[in-house]
This record gives C-alpha cells, sequence and structure tokens, in this order.
C-alpha cells in the first residue's frame, strides 16, 4: 500500500505495536545512538520516536527499517520475493536477446512502470516556509551520533537534484514522455555545516555528480534540495543504484503504486515531494563549490577520512506544521546482536532483490546474488551462475564488475546454482571445496568505493574474483569431481513412510 505520508506509517507502526515513545529530555549529541543500541541490546527492534530533543521543538524517529517485515510494508510486498516479481514483471514481456538490446530496455523502465511525477499546485511541506534570513539549520534534532563525528548529520536525507532532458530518454521517440526534467533521488550522507549551509557527500561515482559539475563548469549554481521524511517508499527508491536513465520518483511512484506529486519548491527551480515532512531548498554556487568535511558515520561501521564534499547554501527551509525528522543510525553491520540486522543493511536486502531482474538481464546465467553484511553490504558479494561452459564464472565477474553500480565491489565469489546463497557457510563450503588458489583468483584494477579506507588511492583500487564453481576439464582440472554427501530422495521418502516403525519419535 502507498502511505499518504511519514505520519500515515507511523500510525500502522503505533497499531501494531512497533512503535515506542520517548517523552523525555535526550540530547542529539551521542545519547540518541547509545539509546538505540541499548534498545537493540536487549532485543528491542521497534521504531523510537524522541519527542523531547534538546535544542529543537520538532520530535525525531528512527528505526523505519529495522525489520525485514516492516521495510516490506513500507514498500507495500507481503515478501522479498514480490519485490523481484515486480521489477521481473515490467522488464520480462521485453526480454532482450543481447547486450545492446539490454542497454535499450532498461532506459525505458520508467515509461512501462507507468507512474510519472504529477504537479501539483500545493503541499503539505509547504504549511510553513522560513526563507532567506530565517533559515536556522540549528533549531533541526539532527543527531551527532558517534565519537569522532565533529558535526550533525542529516543521516536519513534524500538529495534530489533534476537534469533536463534535451534528448529523448528511450529510444523509441513515440513513447518519449512529456516530461522535460528527470530527478536524480539519491540518499547520501549530509552534515549540517552551520545555520544555512549543509556538507553533501556527493562523490564523482554518483549519477548527479556529471549533472552538478556541467553547472558548475558553465559558472551556474545548481539547485539542490534535500527531502526529509514523505512515504517511506521515496527512502527505498533513493537508497537503489537505480539505472541511470530512470526517475527518482518514478521509481518510488512504481514501489508504491501511486504518482508521486511534486510542487515547486519556494526558493530554487526543483519539483519537490508534496508529502515531505521537511525540505531544504538551496544552492550549490561554483565558487567555492566543495570543502574538506570533517569525518562522518558510515554504514560501513567506521568514519569516514576528512574529504571534500559539495557546500550547499540553504535558501529557504520548508516543513509540515507539526513535522517528525526521519533518522537511520549507521551502525556496524557485524556488530549488531545475532538475528538483527541494520536499517541500511536491510535496505540492501530490498535493493538486491529489485535490482535481481536487471542483473539478469545484464547476465542471463545468473540465478542469484547478495551482499552480505560481513561485507557492509557493499564491499563482498556473492554471485550464483547456471554453469554451462570453461571460464563462464570470470565472465560473469567481468561483466558484473562492468556494471556501474557493483564495479566497486573488491571481492566476488561466483557458485554453483545449487549452492544456498543466503547461508555464507554454504558459500564458504563452495570456496574450500572447488577453488585451488593459483587457478581460481581473478585480480582486476578499477575503480574503488569512494568510502573504502583500505584503498591507498580514494575511489582507485583492486578487485578480486573467486570462481568457487565446479571445474570442467578444459578449465585445467583434469581430476573427477566427487559427488556431494546426499541421500537418494527416493530412499529418504522411504524412511519417512516406515519413520513410525523405528520408535525414534518423542
Amino acid at each position: 500500500m502507498a502511505f499518504n505520508d511519514l505520519g500515515g506509517f507511523l500510525d500502522l507502526l503505533s497499531d501494531q505495536g512497533h512503535l515506542r515513545r520517548i517523552r523525555v529530555a535526550v540530547d542529539p549529541v551521542h545519547e540518541i545512538t547509545a539509546v538505540i543500541c541499548r534498545a537493540r541490546a536487549e532485543g528491542s527492534q521497534a521504531a523510537l520516536v524522541f519527542e523531547n530533543v534538546r535544542g529543537s521543538r520538532i520530535p525525531l524517529v528512527t528505526g523505519l527499517f529495522a525489520t525485514g517485515p516492516r521495510l516490506l510494508q513500507a514498500a507495500g510486498a507481503r515478501s522479498f520475493d514480490e519485490l523481484t516479481a515486480r521489477v521481473t514483471s515490467v522488464v520480462r514481456p521485453e526480454l532482450p536477446t543481447g547486450w545492446l538490446e539490454t542497454l535499450e530496455l532498461i532506459p525505458r523502465l520508467s515509461e512501462v512502470a507507468n507512474w510519472p511525477v504529477r504537479l501539483v499546485e500545493t503541499g503539505l511541506c509547504q504549511q510553513v516556509v522560513h526563507p532567506g534570513a530565517d533559515v536556522n539549520l540549528a533549531l533541526l534534532p539532527a543527531p551527532t551520533g558517534w565519537p569522532g563525528e565533529a558535526l550533525p548529520s542529516l543521516t536519513a536525507g534524500l538529495a534530489l537534484i533534476e537534469q533536463e532532458l534535451s534528448a529523448p530518454v528511450s529510444p523509441d521517440p513515440a513513447s518519449q514522455p512529456a516530461a522535460t526534467r528527470r530527478r536524480i533521488l539519491q540518499r547520501v550522507p549530509v552534515q549540517i555545516r552551520d545555520r544555512n549551509s549543509l556538507l553533501v557527500h556527493w562523490t564523482p561515482h554518483d549519477p548527479a555528480w556529471p549533472v552538478i559539475m556541467q553547472a558548475l563548469k558553465a559558472g551556474r549554481p545548481k539547485p539542490v534540495a534535500v527531502i526529509l521524511g514523505g512515504d517511506p517508499a521515496l527512502t527505498i527508491a533513493a537508497s537503489l543504484p537505480a539505472p541511470p536513465y530512470l526517475d527518482g520518483l518514478v521509481l518510488a511512484g512504481f514501489l508504491r503504486r501511486r504518482n508521486c506529486e511534486v510542487v515547486p519548491a519556494r526558493s530554487v527551480d526543483l519539483r519537490v515531494p508534496a508529502d515531505a515532512e521537511i525540505i531544504l531548498e538551496g544552492l550549490i554556487e561554483p565558487h567555492p563549490f566543495q570543502e574538506t568535511a570533517p569525518p562522518v558515520a558510515l554504514p560501513t561501521g567506521f568514519l569516514s577520512d576528512p574529504v571534500p564534499a559539495l557546500i550547499m547554501t540553504v535558501t529557504a527551509v520548508t516543513h509540515r506544521a507539526n513535522p517528525i525528522l526521519p533518522v537511520i543510525i549507521p551502525e556496524n553491520p557485524v556488530a549488531l546482536p545475532p538475528g538483527q540486522q541494520s536499517e541500511d543493511g536491510w535496505l540492501a536486502v530490498a535493493a538486491e532483490r529489485l535490482l535481481l531482474p536487471l542483473l539478469k538481464l545484464a547476465v542471463p546465467e545468473l540465478t542469484g546474488f547478495r551482499r552480505p553484511r560481513s561485507g557492509a553490504f557493499r564491499h563482498l558479494a556473492f554471485a550464483s551462475i547456471r554453469k554451462t561452459f570453461p571460464q563462464q564464472a570470470r565472465r560473469v565477474m567481468n561483466a558484473l564488475w562492468g556494471l556501474g553500480a557493483l564495479s566497486t565491489i573488491k571481492l566476488l565469489v561466483v557458485v554453483d546454482d545449487d549452492v544456498e546463497l543466503a547461508s555464507d557457510e554454504a558459500v564458504w563450503a563452495a570456496v574450500t571445496a572447488q577453488v585451488h588458489p593459483g587457478r581460481d583468483t581473478l585480480f582486476s584494477e578499477g575503480p574503488a568505493d569512494m568510502f573504502d579506507h583500505a584503498a591507498p588511492a580514494r575511489g582507485i583500487g583492486h578487485r578480486m574474483g573467486l570462481d568457487a564453481t565446479r571445474k570442467l576439464p578444459e578449465e585445467g582440472h583434469p581430476r573427477s569431481i566427487p559427488a556431494d554427501l546426499r541421500m537418494d530422495a527416493a530412499f529418504e521418502q522411504m524412511i519417512q513412510d516406515r519413520w513410525l516403525q523405528y520408535g525414534l519419535r518423542h
């Protein structure tokens, strides 16, 4: 189902008993994070509303995506398989036969989805408007989450820009939509620099970067908005490494099964989601357009190095009459209690399931894909394939690394399709059983995650692939592959039929 706004989702969580309200005063510097960590350690996975954050009249909510079922509710799905089926149903009727046809198909996903953005005259996100000199970002209850962070962060902020479309995005001019703007929506780290400016951590790997740089090089300021709150489907859409020609709000509309409504921003030439809680409007000016930002907490479980970030001057703040600020606290994914996963982790799971049909278009032999939490959902990936010819695993590695969203995976493990990809132990068992390191290890140089502190140079690194598939004789393995220890199905059925005769039932 689509929610009218964040409040509708919170009402549902409250009715289900999955929402807790904290009414005592809390400090945004470290205390909120410490409360969340203690609650998680005691087994609570409830969404938490902090109603009294010192220095602000605006409440804060965190934990919206702390469980898989809750994220599925936000996406309006009953299972992760349903998310996969949604995209499959869109692309399957036009399944291409070759790589070039695949490239032509992916940009058409937005048209096939048929959920265009709808422009409206007014929106609840503009019930209150603070223009220019009235802007004071210190009034937001943004947390400084972890020791080592010097600035408060808007950890669930969705950075939005628009791109003028000078050429059709579809190979078929007849299907070209009437819209002349494409919105790029992405969740990136955002720090509050001072009372009227932000540091936005876009990098050259992000789709927004070349659009912003084009404007700045021409001497034009680039309008930007940071979206806070709204239908939670917006956050899911902004967390996906979507195809480069897919409008971020069209994707959100596709997820929520309802068109996203937008209104003209008050101070810049942008259209912003009408149902958001808070909108920060602003500009990135040509000079200076960036500065070195202090460390910020990342979903990898580490602080970033001091790195360049874009400076956004906030020209207006608009919000609902009674807004609430959503926050996603970055956590160390491997330090969580057993059975729990971070909000970023669940968003990564949703991304995998939504992207799998598109990955299969580019890599037809792919049967599964997963980024486990031990790799912070970004540095390590497991892929399963239906193997039919020699060196196929290497072809798959290079194909996956060739896709922009996956180009920075440091370690890629390819296994046969009968390996249970959801089990880390099953994958590593396949590695130890099938990998001969001198033969089955592939090294590659290429782009690295901009927040990977292990790379000697930021954004440049090495990648390693492990071919853990069963080897064919043509791959330099003359020995036969032994059979797995697996009971015959007919014999298992016989045991089941006779089970009561053994007298072992308790």
